[in-house]
């Protein structure tokens, strides 16, 4: 491993040819320093930059109109640093599972370089991935199954998060460094959002005794997480456990609250996710060779044989929208319009079907900030899914919760209907009577709502 004291000595045309392909580590471990000289040195081109959910303000240079006119980014998933580049037509979008990232870079990608952060070394000489393993794993494999580059950024202020490492005769390039990992905002729910928490955490979430487990959780970040989160430690739940792809500030409040043990998961007692993003230093800090939490890449936390495996694995995931046939989309804002990732929602809906107790929950907001119906009748022409109607998949709005399963195509267009405003579902309903191929839906009010439980209902369950 040979130490440089400047991003240039190494991130330059001499290193980085024509043809190269790199994995860069994303989320809140961007190598900042390296990636920023890449964005400079307009020497190098002809390059392609392998990427999920980079982070970081620093980093907008790298997706400027002018850089990426030599620089191909190929996004797995995107930030709101990347979102224009895709949406411009500047940079490339590839959907995919979360669970077959590895895979794919061993199998297709095939990079020759790989640009990570890194924290350590422990006494062994170990350098721990930090905040962000997802496909980083993989590609340092790849690259030096070819005799390419790992190049590290040492960031002083990142975690030495247990799990993955990596020993020091695989880094080739290391640059010592000290910035603030980028931060992940605690969005504090609202009313609405708390109905919804509410009501997961009454009817889908349970209390772990010394005969039975406690749910397991997955959920990520934003202001249905927070109500969840609150919800839980309200009620008092105890002996859950945790097994996500992203572990972040809500989730540190249940361990820290002592509600998550992971004493009823197999063989790991401990929180395991792929990617960690946090509210704070004081945060990042508490990773730091925390053993009540490891990392491990994306193809262990997002296989739906490992999430399976799980006790009463509840995922809890949102949306962008849902159909009246149950599609569900939420990486794209219509067929052309690429807002976020396919990310592990499919895995993690396909895996907690399989789960003793499981549960897969779609929970959204029933109308966007702008006063837009998050349920409609059709999905947008030529939209990208993230879970079609054969899935198992629970959906819960403020308005209430609605489980499908068991039911036929016009049942659940009904109580899909309910999940709305009050203004929106009568419109929906009209469409659905209106329509004979939902099969006398009528009929279907004359026992109520099957399937639909309203927030009052849900309530009384507690």
């Amino acid at each position: 491993m040979k130490v440089i004291s400047k991003p240039e000595d190494v991130i330059n045309s001499t290193n980085i040819k024509p043809g190269s392909v790199i994995y860069a580590s994303g989320n809140a471990a961007p190598a900042q320093e390296l990636l920023l000289q890449l964005a400079r040195d307009l020497t190098i081109k002809d390059i392609d930059l392998y990427s999920i959910l980079l982070l970081g303000e620093r980093l907008k240079p790298l997706f400027s109109e002018e850089r990426c006119q030599s620089l191909t980014h190929r996004v797995i998933f995107n930030s709101h640093l990347t979102r224009r580049a895709v949406n411009k037509g500047w940079a490339k979008y590839h959907p995919m599972h979360l669970s077959e990232v590895p895979k794919y870079i061993r199998t297709h990608v095939k990079p020759n370089i790989v640009i990570l952060t890194v924290s350590g070394p422990d006494p062994a000489g170990n350098y721990s991935l930090g905040t962000t393993v997802e496909g980083v794993p993989a590609a340092i494999q790849a690259a030096r199954r070819q005799g390419g580059l790992i190049i590290a950024e040492h960031n002083r202020q990142m975690p030495f998060v247990l799990g993955s490492t990596i020993p020091r005769d695989y880094i080739d390039y290391l640059l010592e460094t000290d910035y603030p990992l980028p931060a992940s905002p605690v969005h504090e729910p609202d009313e609405v959002a708390q109905k919804i928490g509410d009501i997961i955490a009454a009817m889908y979430i349970k209390d772990g005794s010394e005969s039975e487990p406690g749910s397991t959780l997955q959920y990520g970040i934003g202001e249905v997480p927070e109500a969840v989160t609150t919800a839980i430690i309200n009620r008092g739940y105890k002996d859950l456990a945790i097994h996500t792809e992203l572990f972040a500030s809500a989730m540190i409040k249940l361990v820290q609250k002592g509600v998550v043990t992971n004493r009823w998961k197999p063989d790991i007692n401990f929180a395991i996710s792929s990617i960690f993003l946090a509210e704070s230093k004081e945060e990042y800090d508490w990773l730091h060779f925390n053993s009540s939490v490891q990392s491990r890449p994306c193809d262990f936390t997002n296989s739906v044989f490992e999430i399976a495996q799980q006790p009463r694995m509840v995922t809890i995931n949102s949306a962008i929208g849902v159909d009246l046939h149950g599609n569900i989309w939420a990486d794209s804002l219509d067929a052309r319009k690429i807002y976020s990732g396919v990310g592990g929602q499919s895995d993690f809906i396909r895996g907690a079907q399989y789960s003793a107790g499981g549960v897969a929950i779609i929970a959204m907001k029933s109308m966007t900030k702008d006063g837009i119906s998050k349920i409609v009748d059709r999905a947008p022409a030529g939209i990208t899914t993230t879970a079609t109607p054969s899935d198992e998949v629970i959906f819960v709005t403020e308005n209430g919760a609605f489980d499908p399963r068991g039911l036929s195509l016009g049942e659940r267009a009904v109580a899909t209907a309910h999940l709305a405003a009050p203004t929106e579902r009568d419109a929906l309903l009209k469409i659905i009577y209106d329509n004979p191929a939902f099969h006398r839906p009528s009929e279907a009010l004359k026992k109520g709502v099957r399937g639909f439980t309203t927030f009052e209902e849900a309530m009384k369950q507690f």
